[in-house]
């Protein structure tokens, strides 16, 4: 890594008097401190950037320059807000928020994933697509990174009022994306459902539909379904290899519901392990024998129907527990899955898992992992699978086109990790695999950002 000595001596900043840094965790408290300046109400976008700038530090370190570059990469490209009216099946018109971020094209053109529900919002989206830009740069494909989506929640909504809402969002959305600018694929609350209304009205509009090879929307293949579970899984099953152990015979809680968590229990059952459990807002399901794959297919058809609960599987299972969503983590278990809500995992979470055994914590959603909850991960020893690693699935899918297999996910994985582990060992962060990710995504996107110029 060539240094100029002459990047040390320039100010990071100019906005009231030139301000310096000496060291690289200096460098990284400054942009922090900048990124509060201009988006202190932003608590998640936040909370991003800071974990993420304690992660460059080392590389602030060995070459300032990468500092100058960071603060470039804190704000986005572009970022849309946008109104979305529709009306309901009573005839009231109806009024939600619609957001695209696109972070960051210097890797290729953007992509990232839609979620709809009460949870999303500005500070969400840009959380999520700074995020991207490092988990789809680790992937080594030309993929760029964006996120969008929309506070509106489809669980409590008729089919109707669904096609109408998706119908008016990309209604909007379409200035925006297209197969060699803009690719969103699936997220929390965005299914195929949604995705086949998404894209049917994109198509009336007119706009081009497709790029040859690529999936745009329509995602003829059926991989990239199931991409983002599966490639959880792969994550995991190389850490344990890494441990010289497998997934065989292994107790996995699964927290969440949705696509992305009953496929990460097809794919444990396809390799050996044993899922305990699955959780939504009612409560979570606790099979104390496992979830075989008769009960995941009873469990996937209760959750496609819209608003349905958990708690109905009860009546299809004898063996079957329904708790409080709280008490999931009392289960004993080897390995924990969660999927679902951002921080789901605090510190406490950490130390009760630990307290009943469980080796490693491998994330099935974006930050679902706490920073504190971090720190504690690796005071307790526990094995960590960070998102901007675990999450690569969709990437990696859409990079290889419709021709993808999950052996071929499963190869790339198999790659990743490797890279993932040994710029870890690089920058003295051994066996630390968020650190490793989070550096390895930013000098690829550094490198090509600083041939760019001020851009």
């Amino acid at each position: 890594m060539k240094v100029s000595k002459s990047w040390r001596s320039k100010p990071l900043f100019r906005r009231q008097g030139d301000v310096r840094f000496k060291t690289g965790l200096e460098a990284a408290q400054l942009l922090v401190g900048e990124a509060r300046r201009r988006d202190d109400h932003e608590t998640e976008f936040i909370e991003s950037i800071q974990s993420t700038m304690q992660c460059l530090s080392p590389i602030f370190d060995r070459n300032p320059r990468y500092a100058f570059v960071a603060k470039q990469l804190m704000e986005p490209e572009r970022f849309v807000q946008f109104r979305v009216a529709w009306i309901d099946d009573v005839g009231v018109v109806r009024m939600n928020r619609g957001y695209r971020i696109q972070y960051s094209s210097s890797m290729g053109p953007h992509q990232g994933a839609l979620h709809f529900g009460k949870h999303v919002n500005s500070a969400v989206v840009k959380a999520m697509g700074f995020d991207s830009v490092f988990s789809n740069a680790v992937t080594g494909f030309d993929v760029g990174a964006a996120a969008g989506g929309s506070d509106f929640y489809p669980e409590d909504k008729s089919e109707a009022e669904l096609q109408r809402f998706c119908q008016s969002y990309m209604t909007e959305l379409a200035k925006y994306v297209g197969p060699d600018i803009d690719s969103p694929w699936m997220g929390m609350g965005v299914g195929e459902v949604e995705m086949g209304y998404l894209f049917g009205q994109y198509k009336r509009i007119g706009i081009k539909s497709s790029a040859v090879g690529r999936p745009f929307l329509s995602f003829r293949n059926k991989t990239f379904h199931s991409a983002p579970g599966f490639g959880v899984v792969h994550f995991a099953k190389e850490m344990l290899k890494d441990r010289h152990d497998s997934l065989e015979g292994k107790r996995c809680l699964i927290l969440g519901s949705g696509k992305v968590a009953r496929c990460v229990a097809e794919k444990l059952i396809e390799y050996g392990a044993i899922p305990l459990s699955f959780s939504d807002a009612s409560g979570h399901v606790y099979e104390p024998d496992g979830i075989n794959s008769g009960k995941l297919k009873t469990i996937s058809s209760i959750k496609n129907e819209r608003g349905a609960l958990l708690g109905r599987y009860i009546i299809s299972s004898t063996s079957a527990q329904f708790n409080d969503p709280a008490d999931i983590l009392d289960i004993p278990c080897d390995l924990c899955f969660p999927c679902g809500a951002m921080n789901e995992i605090t510190v406490d979470s950490v130390n009760k898992l630990a307290d009943n055994g469980c080796i490693g914590v491998v994330e099935g959603g974006h930050s679902c992992v706490s920073d504190e909850a971090r720190t504690c991960l690796r005071k307790r020893g526990l094995m960590y699978g960070p998102h901007t690693m675990t999450m690569t699935g969709p990437a990696i899918v859409h990079a290889l086109g419709i021709q993808a297999t999950d052996d071929m996910l499963a190869e790339e994985v198999s790659r990743i990790y490797a890279d993932v582990k040994r710029t870890a060992e690089e920058f003295n962060a051994r066996g630390n695999l968020f650190a490793g990710a989070n550096i390895l995504g930013f000098l690829r996107v550094a490198n090509v950002m600083m041939t760019h110029g001020a851009v």
